[in-house]
């Protein structure tokens, strides 16, 4: 399959053989980030000004004791670390450079690769892959391209280019408060962030601390200081509950929530959550509140009317953060935000249905291949979810794509192996696929998945989607996920021609 549209920015430095060398370890965050010229959409994503992950790049500089461009490995480090980079070469180019050092793979080259390591028992009787050449959008590999199966959290690449596809990277999600002038009711209206926070440092992310003091502050200027509050929950509608139901994994999906939920002190993963998000951010506004001498009774749940009038607001960061987030440590509760914001912007009910029907419209509206596509949510938690490897690859190469910039944030955000959320702890026997491979990850009951990007040795940013799973007889999930690893660690390191 190709897939025609302006080529690609991917640039990389050739990489030494059996090295991973400096060049290689900052060439997939020139590729992934893929820098644009002046006047086009600046990435969200921690990039330094050459091009490499500033966590990447303060990662291999805790690890050397020379710097400089002095690379030589020393007694004291691990022989499969990364080598040390940091002063990495800028391999960044501006649209219209050059779109690689070398050709492209061709697709006989990876089925040797490929084909006897998805052959591995240990995925499970369904094995579908794709790889794509970026570059061009041209399909190198397909091994049951068009079979959707369930994608688990690789379900989240779709959610994450519909919403900046809906809303655009800039779009702010808006926490605020209004006042009724009939019955001198506070409104806390919810907005659908999910990175509201209510704690401190707030890491730049929206603080209901910040929404109290402003609120109190106009509150004090119409001579006000004991208020009825109550919380507005209807932008969305249809269940709270996850299909799953109540689980760790997820908080209730409400459009008021600060800290996802949680009830502990962590901002991703697992954690125990209130059984009613909006209604614990409500009494925790309320105790704010009394902190900036604002006395607020009990609150309870209301809407505001239209002829509120408005108090105060807080905004999250651009959406492009958001989405990064999510992919990065494989965020339930900013997925399920993310599609109902699709659907907002979509016209659709803001509920699980309304996601995911506009979810869909937007990847339609790009022409990417729908073929067998199911969509229950934005998570990629529901079972019934159903995507194919070539819409997964076909979503990545789509975000890659100059020609539609906005879509970046998809590749920024992917974990990063052996570095960063989802992969932080994977690949640590491959070091040539540390900070090279950058994939979400896709793990349910039955179900292993794996999607992202790679450099390999000649330089070509190739995107790639393993779908694989078994209900009959679950794979082992350790294994399947090694054995995920070990193909896209393939990919690094073959050129395949």
């Amino acid at each position: 399959m190709v897939r025609p549209h302006v080529a690609r920015v991917t640039q990389a430095v050739r990489p030494r053989a059996g090295r991973l060398t400096t060049p290689q370890l900052t060439a997939v965050a020139a590729t992934a980030g893929l820098a644009l010229a002046a006047g086009a959409v600046t990435v969200a994503g921690p990039w330094d000004s050459t091009g490499q992950r500033t966590a990447e790049r303060d990662w291999a500089a805790s690890r050397t004791p020379e710097g400089g461009t002095h690379h030589a490995r020393t007694s004291g480090t691990h022989r499969t670390s990364p080598r040390p980079a940091p002063s990495a070469a800028t391999v960044l180019a501006g649209l219209g450079g050059r779109t690689s050092n070398g050709s492209a793979p061709t697709g006989k080259a990876l089925a040797d690769v490929l084909d006897p390591l998805l052959a591995n028992p240990v995925l499970g009787s369904a094995r579908t892959a794709v790889v794509i050449d970026v570059a061009t959008g041209e399909r190198l590999y397909g091994k049951g391209a068009e079979q959707a199966q369930t994608p688990a959290s690789t379900t989240k690449i779709a959610t994450a280019v519909a919403a900046l596809a809906a809303r655009g990277p800039d779009h702010r999600i808006e926490t605020r408060t209004v006042l009724e002038p009939d019955t001198k009711e506070v409104v806390l209206v919810g907005g659908g962030d999910p990175t509201l926070t209510a704690r401190k440092p707030t890491d730049g992310w929206a603080d209901l601390d910040s929404l109290a003091r402003k609120t109190a502050t106009a509150l004090k200027a119409r001579h006000m200081d004991h208020v009825t509050l109550s919380y507005d929950t209807s932008l969305y509608s249809g269940p709270a509950l996850h299909p799953i139901g109540v689980n760790d994994n997820i908080a209730a999906v409400t459009p008021l929530m600060v800290d996802e939920g949680r009830l502990d002190r962590s901002t991703s993963g697992t954690a125990g959550r209130a059984p009613d998000p909006a209604a614990d951010a409500a009494r925790k506004f309320a105790d704010l509140l009394h902190d900036h001498g604002i006395t607020a009774a009990a609150p309870g749940p209301s809407k505001a009317t239209g002829r509120s009038q408005p108090l105060a607001s807080v905004s999250s960061p651009p959406l492009s953060a958001l989405v990064e987030r999510m992919l990065t440590n494989s965020d339930n509760d900013i997925a399920e935000a993310l599609a109902r914001q699709v659907a907002l912007a979509s016209g659709e009910k803001a509920s699980f249905d309304g996601g995911a029907k506009a979810i869909r419209a937007q990847l339609k509206k790009l022409g990417l291949p729908l073929t067998g596509a199911q969509f229950a949510d934005g998570s990629g938690l529901n079972h019934a979810d159903r995507l194919s490897a070539d819409l997964l690859a076909a979503l990545l190469a789509e975000a890659g794509d100059p020609a539609h910039p906005e879509l970046r944030p998809v590749l920024t955000g992917l974990p990063v192996a052996g570095f960063t959320g989802t992969l932080s702890t994977r690949y640590t026997d491959a070091p040539t696929a540390t900070g090279v491979v950058r994939a979400k990850t896709g793990t349910l009951t039955g179900v292993n998945t794996l999607a992202g990007t790679v450099v390999d040795k000649d330089g070509r940013l190739l995107a790639f989607a393993f779908l694989t799973s078994d209900a009959a007889n679950p794979p082992n999930t350790l294994e399947a996920r090694a054995a995920l690893d070990h193909a896209a660690t393939a990919l690094v390191a073959c050129g395949c021609h």
